[in-house]
């Protein structure tokens, strides 16, 4: 399938937004906005298939250029993958860095 210039920059706009919100509830500050798309994509990566591993329904599903983009696991999976690589940094948590 071939998707259009506007559709892509559409599911571009939705994967950062849910990356930034992935990354708002993991706690994780760095990065701006690629970052935020990275992760977008990433969790709709990660997202769907922790949720097939569970076999937990789409509750969130937008097409765009017919190409499915799942919104809810998309952050869920941002988050969890934030979350990962906190727990592999060994980065501590907000409170304890400025909690002085």
């Amino acid at each position: 399938m071939v998707m259009s210039l506007p559709n892509l920059l559409l599911l571009i706009v939705i994967a950062a937004v849910c990356g930034a919100v992935g990354k708002a509830i993991a706690g994780g500050a760095r990065g701006g906005l690629i970052v935020s798309t990275a992760l977008g994509f990433i969790g709709a990566l990660l997202g769907p298939w922790v949720a097939a591993q569970l076999k937990l329904p789409e509750p969130l599903m937008v097409q765009i250029g017919g190409h499915p983009f799942p919104v809810l696991w998309s952050i869920l999976g941002a988050a969890l993958f934030v979350a990962f690589l906190h727990l592999l940094s060994g980065q501590t948590s907000w409170r304890r860095r400025f909690a002085r």
